[in-house]
This record gives structure tokens, sequence and C-alpha cells, in this order.
């Protein structure tokens, strides 16, 4: 009877030992079940993140080519427009070149005109002194030609009244091809701010085309930075939350 008593009583022991390692198993079992369940739990909001995080990208993807769409057509308009006012550009230049040789001949050929009824009319009215100052020293000189000096005296009044007239008549078509070259000058120097104004214009192009440029390759690169790093911070974040394998 003691050892039946004994061995009941070992048998009693190592019941409450196995109990005690039950409940034990137990309560481990339920924390490692209540950590895998907040653990599947912080995975599920991490993949919601990503997933919203995705979504964001997505749209942000698409915000960013509808802005490079637009921005490289205005790029595009503006380069053509930019070649279209080089060729206008080009072919004003060249009818400014052919109006400025045309008009630089033509002012030259004025010139030359001008310069030669000049020396004409000064050779004319050098002539027409020494002729009068013969014909006054042949009438002082003759005495039978005083009684005519007075008639001689009209005719010479009229003669240089003529001679007034034609003088006057050639300086007023100097004075003609003068306004004439004057114009021609003024035409000149308009086309000449005109191919400024064009030139200026077209600097102003390109200028904005480089701005354009630097804007599209801007928007990339921050399009590019921005998803590298919330891909990179959601891979982070989802490799340190995945759950463990549980052994019992």
């Amino acid at each position: 009877q003691i050892q039946i008593g004994n061995y009941s009583c070992g048998l009693q022991k190592e019941n409450r030992q196995l109990q005690q390692a039950s409940l034990r198993l137990e309560q481990e079992n339920d924390n490692l079940a209540h950590k895998l369940i907040a653990s599947k739990v912080a995975l599920r909001r991490d993949l919601d993140k990503a997933e919203d995080t995705v979504g964001e990208l997505t749209k942000d993807l698409v915000q960013t080519r509808q802005q490079l769409q637009a921005t490289e057509y205005e790029k595009r308009g503006k380069e053509e427009e930019a070649a279209m006012l080089k060729e206008v550009f080009r072919r004003e230049m060249e009818k400014a070149e052919q109006k400025l040789k045309r008009s630089s001949g033509i002012i030259a050929d004025y010139k030359q005109i001008c310069s030669q009824l000049t020396n004409r009319l000064e050779r004319q009215q050098a002539a027409h002194r020494e002729e009068m100052d013969s014909l006054k020293s042949a009438i002082k000189a003759c005495s039978h030609c005083q009684h005519t000096r007075i008639s001689e005296q009209g005719r010479e009044e009229k003669a240089e009244g003529s001679r007034m007239e034609e003088q006057k008549r050639r300086e007023q078509e100097k004075e003609v091809l003068r306004a004439q070259i004057r114009e021609l000058e003024q035409g000149l120097v308009q086309t000449k701010l005109q191919m400024v104004e064009t030139t200026c214009k077209i600097q102003d192009l390109e200028h904005q085309k480089g701005i354009l440029a630097d804007d599209l390759q801007e928007a990339k690169n921050s399009w590019i930075s921005k998803t590298f790093t919330s891909l990179r911070t959601s891979s982070g974040g989802l490799h340190m939350l995945q759950p463990q394998e549980v052994h019992i």
C-alpha cells in the first residue's frame, strides 16, 4: 500500500507538471498567435498603404505624362515657329540685301548725276561769265556799238532772267534727287531695324525653347526620383514586417 501510495503521489506530481507544461505551451501558443495576428494586421495595413502609394504614383505618372506631352507639344510648336521665323528671316535678309544693293546703286547714280549737274552748271556759269566779260569789253571798245548798249542791256537782263530760271530749275531737280536719296536712306534704316527685331525675336524663341527643354528634363528627373524613393520605402517596410515561422 505504501508503494501504491508513493506511485499515486508520483503520478499526481507528474500530472501536475504535465498540466503546468500544457498551460505554459497553451500560453506560448496564444502569445505566438497574437503576434502572428498582429503581424498579419500590420502586413495588411502596410499592403494597403503600398497599394495607396502605387495608386498615387500611377496618378502622378498619368499627370506627368500629360504634362510631358503638353510640354513636348509646346516645344515642337516653338521649334516650328523658330524654324519658320528663321526661314522668313533668311528670305527677308536676301530681299533686304538685294534691295540694299539696288538702293546703294541708285544712291550712287543719283549722287553722280547731282555731281555731274553741279559741275556742268558751274562750267556753264563760268563760260557765260567769260562770254559776258568779253562781250562787255568789246562793246566798250567799239564806238559804233555804244548806241546799242541800252538794248543790249535789256537783252542781258532777259538772258540773266532765263539763266536764273534755268538755275532754279536745276536746283529743284537737285532737291528732288536729294529727297529721293533721303527716302531711300530712310527705307534702308527701316529695313535694318526690321532685321534687328526679327533677330531678337528668333533669339527669344531659342531662349524659350531652352527653358522648355530644361523644364521637361527636370520634370522627368523629379518623377523618377519620387518613384524610386516611394518604391524603396514601401519595399523596406514590407521586408521588415514579414512574419517569422512559428514552431510548436
